[in-house]
């Protein structure tokens, strides 16, 4: 399933942006305009990179650890360029995506063994999504947590309501809302004045504590390599610009790796944007037990002004809304490629939600739910990204656009690294 998939008739956006891509194609048009047509899909998938999860492990990590754990924000952010990558040309080369191929060649067992994992891992998902925006509106509005949530809901089904416009309205609003969260941190890094030197050391020098660092360690790289966006990406491009030879799908994935580049690019400095903060803020400042959303914006107003404190609440507004939207449409792709079943998109918006609605009726701990919660996505995570690899490596499958060897290696060396920090946070924990 793509946009073109879900979508009754296209928009006049959605033909003017085929036609000029055409036009690129057949040489009619060039120049950086050019690019334009092709750019859009990733926008969609970095939703997930910035997502509330990323808040909660970002800065947990940054008010434990200050800038010590910088290094796996990058490190986790390479990892995902790579892997978005991969599913972009995925979609691109076979026209069909992740799950579907999945479904195709893997025993039946296999597949829904798959499919259970990566409905366990959108459940998790949707869960920090959905608290981080309910957090958001109960700070900013002073609404109840569990009003908080179910107006969530009512939003993020107003925003997935313009997929039925066709793909283009959703990508230009959900790339608006990626601008917004960067414009927001470009802010906080103005006014949290972090140290330059720091952030450069700890950005390229790895480092990694005791259990509790590790766990953060895990959580980030779950936080920000999602398993829903790799699934997610082979729909977006399977049916947007079809390629009719070999020769203008390799053309089509340049425009694509340039789209994918670019949007993780901003994902991954918003991220570190996030973690800095915190280290400026509250570990630079002997507040090293900031564990708590909620904690973190109530520290912000005193230590940082107002401004950076709404700043921080708008950010993760337009996160938590336009993540869940995302999710919502990762988790339509997983279940029709799997397992071939579709159900209404309201439906699936509504079961997913369940176990968000759960926390803030119970009254837990939404901080510490929402790194766990990342814990899970980085368990799940192996199961997509060998999955990806075996077919990206795939001559009769991919034609042209087959993994050269050495790409193969590296996705391979990500999928050990994944495992490896699996295993071992398990141990530690046990």
């Amino acid at each position: 399933m793509s946009h073109v998939a879900m979508t009754p008739r296209a928009s006049n956006s959605d033909v003017r942006a085929v036609v000029s891509a055409r036009n690129v194609l057949a040489g009619k048009r060039r120049g950086w305009k050019a690019v334009l047509p092709f750019l859009g899909p990733s926008l969609i998938a970095a939703i997930a990179y910035v997502d509330p999860g990323n808040f909660a492990t970002n800065i947990q990590s940054g008010s434990q650890f200050g800038y010590k754990l910088l290094w796996v924000v990058l490190l986790a952010n390479v990892m995902a360029m790579v892997l978005q990558n991969l599913s972009s040309k995925l979609g691109i080369a076979t026209g069909r995506n992740l799950p579907e191929l999945c479904r195709e060649h893997f025993p039946t067992w296999l597949t829904y063994c798959l499919w259970v994992v990566s409905e366990v891992a959108a459940m998790a998902t949707d869960l920090a999504e959905f608290l981080g925006a309910s957090l958001a509106l109960n700070l900013l509005c002073h609404i109840p947590l569990l009003a908080a949530t179910l107006v969530t809901a009512v939003a993020t089904m107003a925003v997935l309501a313009m997929d039925r416009l066709g793909f283009r309205p959703i990508e230009m609003f959900i790339g608006a809302l990626l601008g917004v969260i960067a414009l927001c941190y470009l802010l906080e890094t103005v006014f949290s004045r972090p140290d330059w030197a720091a952030v450069a050391a700890h950005t390229v020098t790895p480092w990694i504590g005791g259990s509790d660092s590790l766990m953060l360690v895990v959580g980030i790289i779950g936080a920000t390599v999602m398993p829903h966006a790799v699934y997610l990406h082979s729909g977006l491009t399977q049916r947007r610009i079809v390629p009719t030879s070999q020769d203008e799908a390799v053309r089509i994935y340049r425009f694509q790796r340039l789209d994918v580049i670019s949007a993780m690019s901003v994902a991954g400095l918003v991220n570190m944007a996030m973690m800095y903060m915190a280290a400026a803020a509250f570990y630079a400042k002997g507040h090293t037990g900031v564990v708590d959303i909620a904690q973190a914006y109530h520290m912000l107003d005193p230590l940082l002004g107002p401004a950076a404190a709404a700043v921080f609440l708008v950010s993760l507004l337009a996160s938590g809304i336009s993540s869940s939207a995302v999710g919502t449409m990762a988790g339509q792709v997983i279940m029709q490629g799997f397992v071939g079943f579709h159900i209404p998109i309201w439906v699936r918006r509504v079961v997913t939600m369940l176990p968000a609605v759960v926390v803030a009726a119970m009254g837990l701990n939404p901080m510490q739910t929402l790194v766990m919660s990342q814990v899970v996505l980085s368990l799940a995570l192996p199961a997509p990204v060998i999955s990806l690899i075996l077919f990206t490596s795939n001559k009769r499958l991919m034609g042209a656009l087959v993994n050269r060897r050495w790409v193969t290696c590296l996705a391979s060396v990500i999928a050990t690294c994944i495992i490896v920090l699996n295993v071992m946070y398990l141990w530690m924990s046990l």
